[in-house]
C-alpha cells in the first residue's frame, strides 16, 4: 500500500464532499468542493497537503465519473465504492458520514474495484445504457407492426402474418414500394422495421470489433457480449478469476450453520453482468452438450435446480475470465 492518506468522496450533481482518514481510521479533515474542474483541482491541492492520497469515490459511474477521470489522470489511485449499506447507516445519514464510510472501506481491505475503463468500453457502456430503455422502444415498434398488419390487405397478411419479433422486422424492413393505394402502408412498415433494427446495429459494430470470438460462443449473442466487456472494465478489475467472479456476483457466500454445510446467493457485484451470465446459463444448458452434461451431473449429485444453476454461472465467469483476459484489445 504505497499510499498513506485514504479519502472517501460522497459525489453528488453539483457539490462533492470528501473526508480524510489516516491509517487507523482517524478522522484529519474534511473538504467541500464544487463538481467541476476547478473544484477537482482543488481538492488535489488540498489532497497533496495530507499525504500520499487514495480515493474512494461513490458513483465513479454517475456523478463521480468526471472526479474519477481528473484524478485516474493526475497519477492518484482511485477505487469504486457502493453506496452505504443500511446497517451501516444506524448513526444517521449526512454526506460527510458517506464520505467518512467510504474512506474507512478502503482502509479495512474491503477489495473495492478499479473504475471501469474508458474508450470503446465506455462506448459500449453507454449504448447498453441507451439500449436498456429502448427495449420498451423496441418491442412497442414490433406491437405496431403487429397492429398495422392486422388490417393490411391479404397479400401483406400472408407475407408476414406468420412472422414474430427480428424475423418480422427484417422482412418489414425489406419490402419494395407496390401498388399505389399500398405506399402508405408499406412505407410505415419498413420505417418500423428500421427502427428495430437500427437499435442493435451499432452495438453489434463494437462488438464484432472488440470481441468477435466471444460471438462464437453458445449462448453468447450482441448483447451479451457487449456486457462482458463493459462491465469487466479496466484489467485491475480482473485481477484473478476469483475477482471477476466476485465482480460478477457469482463467487459462493458461505451460510453454514453447525453441521449444516451450504451457500446461498450472491446478491452483491454488476447485477446486468450477473443477468448476462445468467441468460448465458440458460441457453447453454438448452443448446451446449458440455455444460448439459454439467448441469446434470449436479442434479444427480442432490443440488437443487437453482443451486445447480449457480454453479453453471460461476464456471461460465470462470470461463469468460480466460477469454476476456486472452484479447490483447481488452488488456491493454
Amino acid at each position: 500500500m504505497g499510499w498513506t492518506v485514504a479519502i472517501g468522496v460522497d459525489t453528488h450533481k453539483h457539490v462533492h464532499v470528501a473526508v480524510a482518514c489516516d491509517r487507523l481510521g482517524g478522522q484529519l479533515d474534511a473538504f467541500q468542493f464544487e463538481a467541476s474542474a476547478r473544484g477537482y483541482a482543488r481538492l488535489w491541492e488540498w489532497s497533496q497537503e495530507l499525504g500520499e492520497p487514495a480515493f474512494a469515490i461513490e458513483g465513479c459511474g454517475s456523478y463521480g465519473a468526471g472526479l474519477a477521470r481528473f484524478l485516474q489522470a493526475s497519477g492518484a489511485s482511485v477505487f469504486e465504492c457502493e453506496r452505504p449499506r443500511r446497517r451501516e447507516r444506524r448513526r444517521g445519514k449526512s454526506d460527510l458520514i458517506d464520505a467518512a464510510l467510504a474512506a474507512r472501506r478502503l482502509l479495512a481491505g474491503e477489495g473495492l474495484g478499479r473504475p471501469r475503463g474508458g474508450g470503446r468500453r465506455e462506448e459500449l457502456r453507454l449504448l447498453l445504457l441507451e439500449r436498456r430503455g429502448l427495449v420498451q422502444a423496441r418491442t412497442a415498434a414490433l406491437n405496431q407492426l403487429q397492429a398495422v398488419l392486422l388490417s393490411a390487405p391479404e397479400r401483406l397478411r400472408q407475407r408476414l402474418g406468420s412472422l414474430r419479433g427480428s424475423r418480422l422486422a427484417r422482412a418489414a424492413r425489406a419490402l419494395r414500394r407496390g401498388r399505389a393505394d399500398e405506399r402508405i402502408l408499406v412505407g410505415v412498415l419498413r420505417r418500423l422495421g428500421r427502427r428495430v433494427h437500427q437499435l442493435e446495429a451499432e452495438l453489434e459494430a463494437i462488438v464484432n470489433e472488440l470481441v468477435p470470438e466471444l460471438l462464437e460462443e453458445c449462448g453468447v449473442g450482441p448483447v451479451c457480449a457487449a456486457q462482458l466487456v463493459a462491465s469487466s472494465g479496466d484489467p485491475a478489475r480482473m485481477q484473478s478469476e476469483a475477482a471477476f467472479a466476485a465482480l460478477a456476483g457469482t463467487s459462493p457466500v458461505d451460510a453454514s450453520s453447525g453441521r449444516q454445510r451450504r451457500h446461498r446467493l450472491n446478491r452483491g457485484g454488476d447485477r446486468q453482468l450477473n443477468r448476462t451470465l445468467h441468460v448465458i446459463a440458460l441457453a447453454r444448458i438448452r443448446h451446449h452438450r458440455e455444460t448439459a452434461a454439467y448441469h446434470e451431473r449436479l442434479l444427480a449429485s442432490g443440488k437443487t435446480t437453482r443451486e445447480a444453476r449457480r454453479c453453471v454461472k460461476r464456471t461460465l465467469a470462470r470461463h469468460f475470465y480466460h477469454r476476456l483476459c486472452a484479447n490483447p484489445a481488452l488488456t491493454t
